[in-house]
């Protein structure tokens, strides 16, 4: 069974193909490679570079200086730490390194057995709850170090399905 999530370069050219004729196509590109595949592969940027007659030198260079863009995919939970101003001055930094010493990875590693991926954002919109963390989907304010252990513990808590 093949997962639509696992990409081929026939894949990634279908995705270039219906998007290259855009003005500024590089982007929308990237954004639709990550959105199917989780990541943009390092095997599409040969072909993004060629279809849109950049560098792949040119490609790399816009993956690697939006931090939203990942080349390996990510963990099971994305776990990201706001590093805005406003969280920093509420605790952010520490927060951060606690974060990195809990889970044994920086920003944008996965833990072993690709459980937890850690990631940078730089404002989640909850300034005034900060320091804020977005797991998955979900957006929390005031986080502790004590409540990031909580929530790590709960992302690796994986439910037994009992067969009877």
């Amino acid at each position: 069974m093949n997962d639509s999530r696992e990409w081929t370069p026939q894949a990634v050219q279908a995705e270039v193909d219906a998007l290259k004729h855009k003005p500024g196509a590089l982007l929308p590109i990237l954004h639709a490679l990550q959105d199917r595949f989780d990541h943009v592969p390092e095997g599409a940027v040969p072909i993004i570079a060629e279809s849109l007659g950049l560098t792949r030198a040119e490609v790399h260079g816009v993956i690697s200086f939006y931090h939203h863009f990942r080349t390996s995919p990510p963990g099971r939970h994305v776990v990201q730490v706001c590093r805005a101003e406003a969280c920093q001055a509420r605790g952010a930094r520490p927060l951060e390194a606690h974060a990195k010493a809990t889970l044994g990875v920086g920003y944008h590693q996965t833990t072993a057995g690709r459980e937890i991926t850690l990631e940078a954002v730089y404002c989640l919109g909850n300034c005034a709850c900060g320091p804020s963390v977005r797991v998955d989907d979900q957006i929390l304010g005031r986080v502790t170090p004590e409540r990031f252990d909580a929530l790590v513990d709960e992302l690796r808590t994986q439910p037994l399905e009992v067969l009877g």
